[in-house]
């Protein structure tokens, strides 16, 4: 058993056709709001998330200005995922961006997978967006790190939510890691599998991985990609 899924998304965004472009279908626009640090040469996107490289995908598309598409190879198990961004400008210098995410989820577990997959999409896209709109142009140093394993995931939830307050989505937070200059920002994202914050020069992310961590994973726009280890200490004091 499995399931063959599709999920759209959509937005317009105070940017540039030439600048959404260039977030979707280079290397360094992908690191500035997708997951890791990513390449995009010889028809092939390569990903490396926390020192992990991701199965490969192959350009399907690529229509400058307009649609980008790559796809993985279909292990199997039929597992595969793709990925398809529409671009259209508008007046005033304003875009629709469509990213449309398909793929096959093989096994009898596939709602679960389905579940994370689709609040961690809805994250992914957000930050996008949020990427769009507030730092188009400008390159993200990607900053990621994993914690201890974890048990007991509500708690998990409540304990970092505590430390931002219990923020909503919208909210102004604050909080400051050791070893790192305290933090300011707005909550731009929230669900059950992930949150998000927006800072003048920073994008913070914690989603519920895969592999049972919380993970933070950060996109930095004045340097800072040595505050990994300060990360890590942080995850480590609050669910180790």
């Amino acid at each position: 058993m499995g399931h063959e899924f599709e999920l759209p998304q959509e937005a317009t965004v105070e940017a540039t056709p030439e600048e959404v472009w260039e977030a979707i279908s280079t290397g360094p626009g992908i690191d500035s709001w997708f997951m890791g640090r990513n390449e995009v040469a010889d028809g092939v996107v390569r990903t490396v998330f926390g020192g992990f490289a991701l199965p490969e995908s192959t350009v399907t598309a690529s229509e400058p200005g307009s649609r980008f598409a790559h796809t993985s190879g279909r292990a199997d198990d039929g597992r595969f995922v793709a990925y398809e961004f529409l671009v259209e400008g508008r007046r005033r210098g304003s875009t629709v961006v469509r990213m449309v995410t398909s793929g096959f989820l093989p096994g009898d577990d596939w709602e679960t997978e389905y579940e994370a997959m689709s609040n961690g999409l809805a994250m992914f896209f957000a930050t996008l967006v949020e990427y769009l709109t507030h730092f188009a142009g400008r390159v993200a140093t990607p900053v990621t790190e994993f914690s201890p394993k974890i048990e007991d995931w509500p708690d998990a939830w409540r304990r970092l939510r505590g430390e931002l307050g219990q923020p909503s989505e919208g909210d102004r937070v604050r909080f400051a890691p050791a070893g790192l200059a305290p933090i300011e920002g707005v909550v731009y994202f929230a669900n059950a599998q992930a949150l998000g914050v927006r800072t003048p020069d920073a994008l913070y992310r914690f989603l519920q991985g895969h592999d049972g961590s919380m993970v933070a994973a950060h996109h930095l726009f004045s340097g800072g990609g040595d505050q990994g280890r300060a990360w890590r200490a942080w995850l480590d004091q609050l669910f180790g």
